[in-house]
């Protein structure tokens, strides 16, 4: 991986950081997220029923689907046009233009047809509504502000606007719990959307210390249009990959129970920071393909042994730990979820090769056979825990582990027959 050096960018010198440090700075930030997550869920499942805390859990869902149809692949279409050297200035100021508006779209439209359609488990609490459209709003700048300090060569930043951000969540829950118990799900979920207006704020904070940029959003067609052109096809990617995940918490919580939803997201919560180092390493590989075409092979093969190695500490610790972790919420979850954070641990090798093998799509144009691997896997990984939620998260999460890794095995042959071909046309 690249080493750390000066660059040049929106006309003062800049220190673009190596591959390396971006990559384990990402996950640094992860798990700083991460882990004050754990702890807000630990919070809240104190503070008040599983009920509340399943309908939290499949808002806080809502939002992640909502971030990252907003995204409109802008974070990505960035990657690019900086590392083309397209001004960057520019570009940023029409993505977040663009995903701002997407993101208080699709984040009203969400609360309209829920309202319609599941008025049951739907809230028409004024104080749901607005956290969590300015949740919407907020998580999908973070996401473009982390695409473009990658892009930048500052991916390392992440680690305090991430840390600040859940420890704000974080400080709101204890507050809460402390000053009563049953607080209902409209007042956890404001807590939560605390902690990504903080980091959102700490973002556009050091966009602007460490690279000069000031925002200036832009709805010009002549800006907008060829940024929409070039992110689309890797949000459609980026969604096959994030959308079963997402998805799967709010069909529990709608179609199964709430509780079914409470006790799948820890599990599903606590694997994601094992799988976030493989996914983020990810978005470098990406990054340094497109910047470094010659080098996309050994960039690829050095990300996902970092990522192997990385995650593969973070999954062994949550298979060893999973009942204390859980317990820590209540006994009722570390019954009703340990196995299925085992199991769901045990999947971080089948994602780390699909990681590795939608990253070179990414960087080699590949998008239209990438997309049509992830929707069918994302169908069937969804399929067969939904299948299996009957008897219990664990076996949901064996379901999930089983599908994975028969997508794993075949995308992981294709990877090798790409990469052969990319080392024998650069000779």
């Amino acid at each position: 991986m690249s080493a750390e050096r000066e660059t040049v960018v929106m006309g003062a010198p800049t220190v673009r950081h190596s591959a390396l440090r971006s990559s384990l700075g990402l996950v640094v930030a992860k798990a700083a997220q991460t882990g004050a997550g754990f702890a807000f869920w630990v919070v809240a499942a104190r503070a008040t029923s599983d009920r509340e805390v399943g309908l939290t859990m499949a808002a806080v869902s809502a939002v992640m689907i909502c971030t990252q149809l907003a995204v409109l692949g802008a974070g990505s279409a960035v990657i690019v046009s900086v590392g083309r050297g397209e001004p960057p200035s520019r570009v940023l100021d029409a993505a977040f233009a663009i995903v701002g508006v997407a993101g208080t779209v699709l984040a009203l439209g969400y609360l309209v047809l829920q309202s319609v359609v599941m008025p049951d488990t739907a809230s028409v609490s004024v104080l749901f509504w607005l956290t969590f459209l300015v949740a919407a709003v907020t998580g999908t700048l973070v996401i473009v502000l982390d695409q473009a300090l990658v892009a930048l060569g500052r991916g390392a930043s992440a680690t305090l606007r991430y840390a600040l951000g859940g420890g704000v969540s974080l400080g709101a829950a204890a507050v809460v719990a402390w000053q009563s118990h049953g607080a209902s799900a409209d007042v956890l979920m404001a807590c939560w959307t605390l902690g990504t207006t903080v980091a959102c704020i700490v973002g556009a904070v050091q966009l602007r210390r460490l690279v000069g940029y000031r925002p200036r959003p832009t709805l010009r067609t002549a800006r907008g249009r060829p940024l929409l052109a070039m992110g689309l096809p890797y949000q459609l990617l980026t969604l096959t990959e994030r959308a079963p995940g997402l998805v799967l918490p709010l069909l529990l919580a709608h179609m199964v129970a709430p509780e079914a939803a409470a006790y799948w997201y820890p599990a599903w919560m606590m694997a994601w920071a094992a799988y976030s180092a493989p996914m983020l390493m990810g978005i470098v590989q990406f990054s340094e393909g497109v910047r470094d075409p010659d080098r996309l092979v050994s960039t690829t093969w050095a990300s996902l042994r970092l990522s192997l190695a990385v995650g593969g500490l973070a999954a062994a610790v949550l298979v060893i730990l999973a009942h204390p972790l859980l317990s820590l919420l209540g006994e009722r979850y570390a019954e009703s979820s340990a196995g299925a954070l085992r199991w769901l641990a045990a999947g971080l090798v089948p994602y780390a090769v699909l990681q590795a093998y939608n990253a070179v799509c990414r960087a080699h144009g590949r998008y239209t056979e990438a997309i049509v691997v992830g929707v069918i896997l994302g169908v069937a990984l969804c399929a067969s825990a939904l299948w299996a939620a009957d008897r219990g998260a664990s076996a949901m999460a064996l379901g999930w582990l089983v599908v994975l890794s028969i997508g794993a095995v075949a995308v992981g042959l294709r990877l090798v027959v790409v990469l052969r071909r990319v080392a024998r046309d650069a000779r």
